[in-house]
């Protein structure tokens, strides 16, 4: 590191945990941010100025004036534009050392695979199970760290898979693909705004953590919050065997070992 980085994260480098030695590995470190929205800003953000060295943005999406309230990484002069460029733009102006990458694209499941295979962690910031699904499946695939979170109304979520450990539960262990569980939808049923900057801000925190080596986090846990009465609950997951999604993978593992 040179003298500006040295100044720029002196307050990481601070601390016990992190040191010049973590800051350097986050400095070569590539994240995979999928979607920019009111999850992905925040983490963007945090990951951009902690120093990250790369950051891959995907999201199909353009700013919309209504995203205004909650999607802090765009602006008002920036409604219309792809969210990935606006997110771009801020990132540059926070930390202009940091590499984004911006594809205004919808990756299907071999998008994924070439996306996630590029990246040391995989942020899921997205807001339908569709997605959370194919990202699962090709973080399983490609053996990557996963940071999930989801928040609606007042109620938000993080956990983190890390697929590293052929022990981790799945993100379908926790919710079956045919659970028919309900898929409620900003638009229709409303967030609270500070919401989705809690979860957000955790995902980043997850994954800096995972990308420094720092083991103690939600990996194997899923944390729930309540932004209405600030009631927060911390489970353990467990590796349901009989899942579709990591059970067969992970006996094929084995096999192969």
């Amino acid at each position: 590191m040179d003298d500006q980085q040295l100044l720029r994260y002196s307050r990481h480098i601070l601390l016990q945990e992190i040191g010049i030695e973590g800051q350097q590995r986050l400095l070569g470190s590539c994240a995979l941010i999928i979607g920019v929205g009111g999850l992905g800003s925040p983490a963007a953000l945090y990951l951009a100025s902690s120093g990250v060295g790369k950051l891959t943005l995907c999201d199909h999406d353009s700013v919309d004036f209504s995203n205004l309230q909650r999607q802090i990484i765009h602006r008002t002069g920036t409604v219309g534009q792809p969210k990935v460029v606006s997110a771009q733009s801020a990132l540059h102006e926070i930390n202009p050392e940091v590499e984004c990458v911006a594809l205004a694209i919808r990756a299907d499941e071999a998008q994924l695979g070439e996306l996630i295979a590029q990246a040391d962690v995989v942020l899921d910031c997205s807001d339908n199970f569709e997605t959370r699904y194919a990202v699962n499946r090709a973080c399983l695939a490609q053996r990557k760290p996963l940071v999930s979170g989801a928040a609606i109304q007042f109620h938000g979520q993080v956990a983190v898979f890390d697929y590293r450990n052929d022990d981790a539960p799945c993100y379908n262990c926790l919710f079956p693909e045919d659970s028919e569980a309900e898929e409620l939808r900003c638009a229709t049923t409303g967030v609270f705004a500070p919401l989705v900057g809690i979860i957000g801000t955790l995902q980043a925190a997850e994954a800096l953590k995972l990308l420094m080596g720092i083991d103690r986090g939600l990996s194997g846990k899923l944390l729930s919050i309540n932004a209405l009465d600030m009631n927060i609950l911390r489970s353990s997951l467990s590796k349901d065997p009989a899942c579709r999604t990591c059970g067969d993978i992970t006996a094929e593992r084995r096999v192969n070992s």
